[in-house]
């Protein structure tokens, strides 16, 4: 649902409130991650996959079909159902900006599952996440460091790299990096070096 022009304002509140939606509720953002990354999928996929029961699921994906994020792919029984492309610029402040887009919601979908990622939620909101997943991102590219952003995020060292190996494997799904594995050991001894 990426912005133009040529949408009128209340097209533009629903779009943000159907965003802010998945992002208070991690079973929601789960569904609409999974639909994303794997395709087009019957009800019933996703009560398997995501082990979901039937009635809540049935639920879930009818809110996310009239909040306008997921569509029915097919007329024929099953329906399958498709993610929406999401693209949501918001600042945050007049130096931030950050974008809701399916890799964000990907992550607060694994807020559920992995603990680092729900306390760094909890302590830091949605914006915080956003704003380290995009520094995840700059260092799988080899841009910058746990150091350099922990100085960014006002974090400990420690603290930058644990958020950063948490949202690591979605980064890893969702962007393509030349591949450059190194181990946090080498990266912790190359940083030494430097200081």
């Amino acid at each position: 649902m990426a912005q133009t022009a040529s949408r009128n304002d209340g097209e533009i509140v629903h779009d943000f409130l159907s965003v802010a939606g998945l992002l208070e509720q991690p079973q929601l953002a789960r569904i609409y991650a999974y639909l994303y990354r794997e395709g087009d999928a019957p009800v019933q996929e996703l009560m398997d996959a995501l082990d979901l029961p039937q009635g809540s699921a049935y639920t879930y994906v009818n809110r996310l079909t009239d909040a306008g994020v997921l569509t029915i792919t097919t007329d024929a029984q099953p329906h399958q159902y498709g993610a929406v492309e999401i693209e949501l610029t918001l600042t945050v402040d007049s130096e931030r900006e950050y974008t809701i887009s399916p890799i964000l919601i990907d992550a607060v979908a694994r807020r559920t599952e992995d603990e680092t990622i729900d306390s760094y939620i909890d302590r830091r909101g949605i914006h915080g996440l956003a704003i380290a997943l995009t520094h995840t991102v700059a260092r799988e590219r080899g841009e910058t460091t746990h150091r350099l952003v922990a100085d960014d995020l006002d974090l400990s060292a420690l603290e930058a790299e644990v958020i950063m190996q948490a949202l690591r494997p979605v980064v890893r799904e969702y962007c393509s990096f030349e591949d450059r594995e190194a181990s946090l050991a080498e990266v912790v001894d190359a940083e030494d070096l430097d200081a």
